[in-house]
Formats: structure tokens, C-alpha cells, sequence
């Protein structure tokens, strides 16, 4: 069917005298993405000379005279004439000159944004085969894409870098002279920050040595604002013509992200999170953590730190640029001091990164990796000992604004001291209720929170540790260590609390000897939100209204024995 449509288009050129006068070579592709061009014919002067050429399809390489005024004419599919033309474009071709004619951009009146007019973008110095053989591939880059914006594009594979820098639609950014091999390339925002997508340029794989290509962005980034039309995509136009091959869609290369709030300072308990120009964590608070998200890799990207009420990042508290590696897993924590006084020491905000983080443990569901970070402005260097198994010595000499690495610990419930590091004394004791908490096989990070005197800095929040989970949310306080005797495993037998999970009423009951005192009601913080004087009988009801849904213990007190019960009210 093409050879016929070539002898038809000779037969009539020759009719009009055409065929043996000075000539231009001309390739001509259809990339108007507007739907109501889906299918058009091409008139030269009056003569039909592409029929019903489709949307994404190239002619070969024609014959067209040069060096006298020719009428292009864009019509529908199954036109007889000129007579109301949906283009029209005169153009004046220079003899022996080879040229790329790419018809692009918007006909219908309405429907799509931006509404770019439709037109003839013309390349006159074309190439239907590489300059320098068969060892390499000449591909000139068209942007065609009405709704994308100003883009390089950088090959990542080799690497080779930024092999077009600033392209907008309808520029044609040259020929580039490439040895046949498959590459990678990323479509980026002018700015560097974005990848807009990423494909596979196969050219040994698709035999293209010793030729030359036009490459063009095609489609719409966002279809809904365009009649639902053609997606956006990167497409090959073959010297042979015929459809446009579609260079392969890769995934963009990500990594994954978790950004703590850890900065005490009064002035930042909520802030806005921004990437780049969106808001990535809207009223993020203190103490809170986001979960893992992905993050573009390989590209710069800003992170601004904003007041919660923030429109935009003008005014931003602070701002850090990242670039971060394809796979790898981040967690990012936001610490320090904003206000200019206040505080003592007056540590400046940051964010630290540590780039070789985890979601899940490393080694299954029987153990907890646990990731220690400091971030108490005014606690001395710190040691941190495993008090109950007992461990030892478990992170030594840790400062601020460091992290210590993960510890990989089988999943009990454990018992941190955390001693200054110059002169062993212990500032806290915590309950580390690894196992009580269900967190085999997670990976957590656990932090130095707030002020070791809070007097010096405002009246902020105390010190704690504070642990962030891998999905996210608030901070899971590690309640103080008591001075309470150890836990009786024969009391703890002897009591059960029921039903668990509870609406708010929940009974005890006991199966021992003699009777416990007293029951307290412990919020995760260790603060107790709840005590109850027991009465000397076996089976009591007992009445939680008041407490809000949540994770509580229980402790039962007997003499100086206890018994600590995980409770869920929902």
C-alpha cells in the first residue's frame, strides 16, 4: 500500500510538471495530538499528496520542488478539495536541501489546555542517515508536547549527562551524533528538580546504526486537561516512515524517605514540610514522623521547612537540597532551635540524614533493628546501657545531632539507662518494651527528645526517648523506668484483665492469695492518667470511660510486687 501511495503521489506530481524539476527532500510527521486531527489528508498547491495520514505516522523521505512557492493544505480524512482548509501554510523550499516538517499543536476551538495553535514546524537541515556511518545513530529531538513544560534531557546509563538543556515545545534542539547503543534518559524539569519520565532509547537493539532519527515528545502530560487524549511519550520517526516507534516507559528512579519532627523549639511545634514547591507535610508536628515515602533520585530537590499557615516557601524557617541515590532508604530528622533566644544552647535548626536506613528488620521477625539518634540540644554525650538481660553497654559516647547506627536486638522488652558519657552518672532510666509493642521484624528509630532542663529553654518538653515507627505518625514515648520491684511472674498469673480490647469497661479478676491494693492506668509516656483503690475480692469491674482510645498499661500492685497488663481501649 506505501509503494502505491508513492506511485500515486509521483503520477500526480509528474502531472503537474513537478517530477523533473529542482527538488527538496522532505519528511513530513503527523504529531498533533489534538483528537479532531486524528486522521487528515495533505494537499501540496491542489494535488492530495499524503491520504488519510494518521496522527503518530511519518512519511519517507519525498521529493518536493524547490525553489517555487508550494501551498500546504491540512483538510479531514476523505477530502475532494482545498476548499476550506483546516491549515494553510506557503512555503518556499531551497534545492538538494533535505528537510523535517512536523505538523503539530491544537485545531479545535475548545477542550484542551494550553490551546497551542496548530502548525508546521520545519527542520532544513535534515538527515536520513548518519553523518559518520554505521557505528553511530543521528537523533534530532523535537519537543512536541503542547502541556509540558521546558525540559533537558540527561542520559543516566552511561553516564553522558545533560544531552539537551532548555528545550520548549516546538524547538528542535539539533542532531546528536551517538554511538548505537541502548541508553537511558530522563526528561527533566529546566530546572533539574523533576523527572517528568524516563525511558529506554534502544538503538542497538533497534538496529539503528548509520541511521538518522527524528526523536519526538508527544501527548499530553495530563490528558484530563485535554480531551483525554494521547498520553505523553518519547517517539522514533523511522527515514522509512511509516508509525512512529514508541521508545519503552521505564519507572523514575526513586528512593524512600521519612522525615521526623524532632526540634523542641516552641516556634516550630508545627511546621509545613515542602518539596520542592508542593507541600509534602501539611501541619506537621512536633514529635511526629511522616512514613516512608518515595523521593525522585538522582535529581536535586529542595526541602524548605515553613510555618504552618504557609502558602509557598518564600519565607521558609530553613531550606536543604538533596540529591539521593536510586534505592537507597533515607530518614531524615529535623532538629534544633529557630527562636533568636530563649534557649541554652541555642543550637541552629538542620535536618540530619542518615542515608542507610531501614523499614524492616534485617534479620526477620525475631529481632528489632534499632536506629539511635540524639537529639536533645542541652543533654551531655551520651552512653546508653541495657539494664534488665542485662546487655551492657549498648551505644557509647553518642553526641548531638548524631546518629549511632542499628542495633539488631531480639524482640524482648528491655530497660534503657542513659548515663553522661564523661562521668557515668545516669540522667533516665526507660522501659523499652520491644515484644509488648509487637515490633519483630520492624526497624525503628529511637530518639533523645526535648530538654534536659527545660527552665533554660522555655519551658519546652523534657527528655525522653521517643521512638519513630516505619509507618509513620506520632512518636511512641518509652515510659520511665519505675522503682518499683520487678514484675512477679506468680502475680502476673494470677490476674487477667478482660475484655482486651475494651470499650472502656473492663473487668479484673484474681486467683491467688490475699488481694492487690492498687490499680494504675499508664498512657505510653508513663504519666498515670488513672488510679484505682481495689477492693479485697476476687472478680471487680472496673470503669475507663474517661480515658480516650489508645494504648495503655496496667500495672497491678501487690505489696512491692507488680503485674503490667497491655491494654487497647477502642
Amino acid at each position: 500500500m506505501k509503494n502505491l501511495r508513492l506511485l500515486l503521489l509521483n503520477l500526480a506530481l509528474l502531472s503537474v510538471g513537478w517530477v523533473n524539476a529542482q527538488t527538496a527532500r522532505v519528511q513530513v510527521i503527523h504529531n498533533s495530538s489534538d483528537t479532531a486531527a486524528a486522521t487528515v489528508d495533505v494537499w501540496l498547491n491542489n494535488t492530495l499528496a499524503i491520504d488519510d495520514f494518521n496522527y503518530r505516522t511519518a512519511t519517507p523521505f519525498l521529493d518536493i520542488p524547490s525553489n517555487t512557492p508550494v501551498d500546504i493544505t491540512i483538510q479531514p480524512s476523505n477530502s475532494v478539495d482545498t476548499t476550506s482548509g483546516l491549515f494553510r501554510q506557503t512555503v518556499n523550499l531551497d534545492s538538494n536541501q533535505t528537510y523535517i516538517v512536523i505538523a503539530n499543536g491544537i485545531i479545535s476551538a475548545s477542550g484542551y489546555s494550553p490551546s497551542t495553535p496548530f502548525g508546521l514546524d520545519i527542520f532544513a537541515n535534515g538527515r536520513e542517515t548518519s553523518a559518520n556511518g554505521a557505528t553511530e545513530t543521528d537523533v534530532l529531538v523535537y519537543h512536541g508536547s503542547t502541556d509540558a513544560p521546558t525540559v533537558d534531557v540527561v542520559e543516566t546509563s552511561v553516564p553522558a549527562g545533560t544531552i539537551v538543556d532548555n528545550a520548549s515545545y516546538s524547538d528542535f534542539a539539533g542532531y546528536l551524533q551517538l554511538a548505537v547503543n541502548d541508553y537511558t534518559i530522563e526528561v527533566r524539569d529546566s530546572a533539574n528538580s523533576t523527572i517528568v519520565a524516563n525511558y529506554s532509547a534502544p538503538l542497538q537493539t533497534l538496529n539503528t546504526g548509520g541511521l538518522a532519527l527524528t526523536v519526538l515528545a508527544s501527548g499530553f502530560l495530563d490528558s484530563t486537561q485535554n480531551s483525554n487524549g494521547a498520553s505523553f511519550g518519547l517517539f522514533a520517526a523511522l527515514p522509512a516512515g511509516g508509525p512512529l516507534v514508541a521508545l519503552p516507559e521505564l519507572p523514575i528512579p526513586t528512593a524512600r524517605v521519612q522525615v521526623i519532627h524532632n526540634s523542641a523549639d516552641l516556634a516550630a511545634s508545627k511546621v509545613d514540610v515542602w518539596l520542592n514547591d508542593g507541600v509534602l507535610l501539611d501541619d506537621f508536628e512536633f514529635r511526629t514522623a511522616s512514613p516512608f515515602v518515595d523521593a525522585q533520585a538522582g535529581v536535586p530537590f529542595v526541602v524548605s521547612i515553613a510555618d504552618s499557615a504557609s502558602t509557598d516557601t518564600a519565607g521558609a524557617l530553613a531550606q536543604y537540597t538533596f540529591t539521593l541515590e536510586e534505592d537507597s532508604i533515607y530518614i531524615i530528622v529535623a532538629y534544633g532551635i529557630v527562636s533568636p533566644s530563649g534557649y541554652s544552647p541555642a543550637s541552629p535548626f538542620n535536618l540530619d540524614v542518615f542515608a542507610s536506613g531501614r523499614e524492616t528488620s534485617a534479620n526477620g521477625a525475631t529481632e528489632t533493628d534499632v536506629l539511635v539518634y540524639h537529639g536533645s540540644t542541652d543533654a551531655p554525650n551520651v552512653d546508653v546501657n541495657e539494664t534488665s538481660v542485662p546487655a551492657g553497654q549498648l551505644v557509647d559516647d553518642i553526641a548531638y545531632s548524631e546518629f549511632d547506627g542499628y542495633l539488631e536486638l531480639s524482640t524482648n522488652d528491655y530497660v534503657l539507662e542513659v548515663a553522661d558519657a564523661t562521668s557515668s552518672t545516669p540522667i533516665a532510666s526507660f522501659n523499652a518494651p520491644l515484644s509488648t509493642l509487637n515490633l519483630g521484624g520492624a526497624a525503628i528509630t529511637v530518639l533523645a527528645s526535648g530538654f534536659a532542663d527545660p527552665t533554660n529553654n522555655s519551658n519546652g518538653p523534657a527528655f525522653g526517648l521517643y521512638v519513630a515507627l516505619a509507618s509513620g505518625g506520632a512518636l511512641v514515648p518509652l515510659n520511665l523506668s519505675t522503682s518499683i520491684e520487678e514484675m512477679d511472674d506468680q502475680l502476673d498469673r494470677a490476674i487477667n484483665i478482660y475484655p482486651n480490647p475494651s470499650n472502656g469497661e473492663v473487668t479484673l479478676s484474681y486467683d491467688g492469695d490475699g488481694f492487690p491494693e492498687s490499680l494504675e492506668v499508664m498512657n505510653l509516656g508513663g504519666q498515670i492518667v488513672k488510679s484505682v483503690r481495689l477492693n479485697s475480692v476476687s472478680t471487680q469491674n472496673i470503669n475507663l470511660n474517661e480515658l480516650s482510645k489508645g494504648i495503655y498499661f496496667v500495672r497491678i500492685i501487690k505489696d512491692d510486687a507488680h503485674s503490667v497488663k497491655r491494654l487497647i481501649i477502642k
